[in-house]
């Protein structure tokens, strides 16, 4: 780019990316210095109010560092101008690590499993959004007409990723209304989490180009079906040794690593789930029979349980070893993907200090048979109560990042208190 303006930016506690814009005339400045920010904007809830009682007030200066490695230049368009946007670490004025940031969260928890487990995670977030406006139909669930009649966003999208480097895996029409999936291939955990942040922003900027409306809340209807974010991990040695979690003779082929690991997020859930599942209608979504999550347990192939062993794929001779991974099933959109992964592994990490393995729910496990498995919080307030009860969990954050994330996401509630779950739920997809 020679023209037009570079946008740094940043992914806060409401999963809103925000930040601040500079001309490219000055790109080699912005990317030594980054561009000003302010403490209490971690403070802003997803409907735009800060939180009354953040511990920041009106004082105090940071600066948003644009990570080199994010650049993605999003192209002219229809009287639409071109742009680069940069995802950034917010740092202190002399560049150290401020330990309110979302993305520093999730590089010090990946820094711990290298260092004490000796272990990488890889992911991959599957996203699920609804397109409205455009051309009116009723087109039937996972159709070839669904997705010829949201040309030509559905082509333009997959050519942008690519263009951007995001790597798409597939894009496909989905089970409710004007629903649809995009999928990424797996990368390395930072730059996993990076894409999620940069996926959402392309989606809803294309969509708004081609006259739709993308909206990634979890549920806009509680009577229809709701859009989560599945998220897709799989652990290997950090020494570049290759995968760690098969083992051909374990329950669900999981080795004793993988198995411990999922024990910690089982473990944790209540307070996991009040991260990954972080908005007032969240937990509308998150009840059984949605095909979300129905509850806390580890099973194969099974798209109830809160962490599901992914199939394999035997055909040409594929290695096993190479594709098992976990799917962790209850986040949404509404959730920062840095914390989401964040937090994953640090419930993997109490799950492997602590060395015993999860119990494994076979396929042909019934609705009977799972009965007795821990229901998943039933609410956000259930859930922000079970992540301050969690001793262990509330060691996972920085004192300043846990109040704020409490904070922010109490006046969100009070922002809703009192409405029927039709309107809470259009509220809040409004917003996402």
């Amino acid at each position: 780019m020679t023209t037009g303006t570079v946008f740094v930016a940043t992914c806060d506690l409401a999963a809103q990316v925000r930040g601040r814009a500079a001309p490219v005339s000055r790109l080699e400045q912005t990317l030594r210095g980054g561009v000003g920010w302010v403490p209490a904007n971690l403070a802003l809830n997803c409907f735009g109010d800060l939180a009354d009682g953040n511990v920041f007030g009106s004082v105090g200066d940071l600066r948003l560092m644009p990570d080199p490695a994010t650049a993605i230049d999003l192209p002219a368009d229809e009287g639409t101008p071109g742009a680069r946007l940069y995802l950034a670490d917010q740092t202190g004025l002399d560049g150290s690590p401020w330990p309110g940031c979302p993305r520093g969260f999730l590089r010090a928890a990946l820094d711990d499993l290298r260092e004490v487990a000796g272990l990488e995670i890889h992911a991959s977030f599957e996203h699920e959004f609804m397109l409205e406006g455009g051309e009116p139909g009723d087109d039937p669930p996972f159709s070839f007409q669904r997705a010829r009649r949201a040309e030509p966003f559905g082509t333009d999208l997959v050519t942008l990723l690519e263009g951007a480097g995001l790597e798409p895996e597939t894009w496909l029409p989905e089970y409710g209304p004007g629903q649809f999936e995009i999928t990424l291939r797996p990368a390395s955990g930072l730059v996993a989490a990076d894409r999620a942040v940069l996926l959402r922003e392309l989606v809803r900027d294309l969509a708004r180009r081609r006259g739709h409306r993308a909206t990634f809340a979890p549920i806009a209807d509680p009577e229809s079906v709701g859009n989560g974010v599945h998220v897709h991990f799989s652990l290997r040695r950090a020494d570049g040794g290759g995968p760690v979690m098969y083992d051909a003779d374990a329950p669900g082929r999981l080795s004793a690593v993988a198995a411990a690991f999922a024990a910690g997020v089982l473990e944790h859930a209540g307070a996991v789930v009040a991260v990954t599942a972080p908005s007032p209608s969240s937990s509308i979504r998150l009840t059984p029979h949605r095909w979300s999550s129905g509850g806390v347990f580890l099973a194969e192939r099974n798209r109830e349980a809160l962490l599901r062993i992914a199939p394999t794929v035997a055909i040409g001779d594929a290695d096993p070893a190479a594709q098992l991974h976990l799917e962790y099933r209850a986040a949404d959109a509404t959730a920062n993907p840095w914390l989401v992964l964040g937090v994953l592994v640090r419930a993997g990490l109490a799950g492997l200090a602590a060395g015993e393995p999860a119990r494994v729910w076979p396929e042909s496990s019934s609705e009977a048979d799972l009965a007795g498995e821990p229901p998943l919080p039933a609410s956000l307030p259930e859930a922000l109560a079970a992540l301050e009860a969690d001793e262990v969990a509330r060691g996972w954050f920085p004192p300043e990042l846990l109040h704020t994330f409490l904070t922010v996401k109490r006046t969100e509630l009070d922002h809703v208190a009192g409405l029927p779950s039709h309107e809470l739920c259009r509220k809040v997809a409004d917003v996402y």
